[in-house]
């Protein structure tokens, strides 16, 4: 299972949010281009890059940061947030990106997954970010009526190879992944589904690896030194 370090960006720094609200901020660094380079340094074979900025207004806000990282570090990055068109996605794949991550867009345009997958292939990840059980869109703030399991399966026909699977009411909690949803999706789908949201201690990561699971983003856990990256 790869271990993915979650850099989340906002306003040019390192920060983390609680269930993904904006007004409940953690900054961690000021530099997201060191905290990469330290990831890397512990270990990590890929890096899980958000921009917050970007999730919001749908702008490729910290595109130099991005751009900093990708040449400062020899791991590949996966990068998300605001991704809404096939421009925007090849933009970011330009820069030398290993995956574009789509979330809002894949849920409320028709067709815009399958156009991504035609052009980018496996370059494309789906995020299904959720509450309850269904899928939340623009940056979280607001639930749809398509529950989790349906859409993950609606990608895999699609073509989609990688998932990320976010539970926002774990999220930034550090109180543990939520292993049922997760259970389900993995009976669900035959589809590498990255796991996202709450994880706090390395026995929350051995329970997801023990599902076979293809990945786990860890954000909060290593920023507070709950998690040692190396360790894992």
């Amino acid at each position: 299972m790869i271990i993915f370090p979650a850099i989340d960006i906002r306003g040019g720094k390192c920060v983390r949010l609680y269930q993904g609200k904006f007004n409940r901020e953690t900054i961690y660094d000021n530099n997201p281009i060191e905290i990469a380079k330290k990831w890397e340094k512990a270990g990590a074979q890929y890096l899980h890059v958000v921009d917050l900025d970007g999730a919001l207004t749908g702008e490729l806000v910290n595109k130099s940061l991005i751009d900093g990282m990708l040449n400062t570090v020899n791991i590949p990055i996966q990068v998300g947030g605001g991704i809404r068109t096939l421009e925007r996605a090849e933009e970011i794949l330009n820069l030398g990106v290993e995956r574009v991550i789509v979330g809002t867009s894949a849920i409320k345009e028709e067709g815009f997954v399958k156009r991504l997958i035609d052009k980018f292939q496996e370059k494309v990840v789906v995020s299904i970010d959720a509450k309850d059980g269904y899928v939340c869109v623009d940056g979280w703030t607001n639930s749809s009526e398509i529950k989790a399991v349906d859409f993950a399966r609606k990608l895999e026909e699609t073509g989609v190879k990688n998932i990320v699977y976010t539970d926002i009411a774990k999220d930034g909690t550090m109180i543990g992944p939520n292993l049922y949803e997760l259970r389900k999706l993995s009976e669900s789908v035959g589809i590498n589904i990255i796991a996202s949201g709450g994880i706090g201690k390395k026995e929350d990561v051995k329970s997801l690896e023990k599902m076979n699971l293809y990945g786990a983003i860890i954000g909060k856990a290593l920023y507070e030194g709950k998690i040692n990256l190396e360790e894992l």
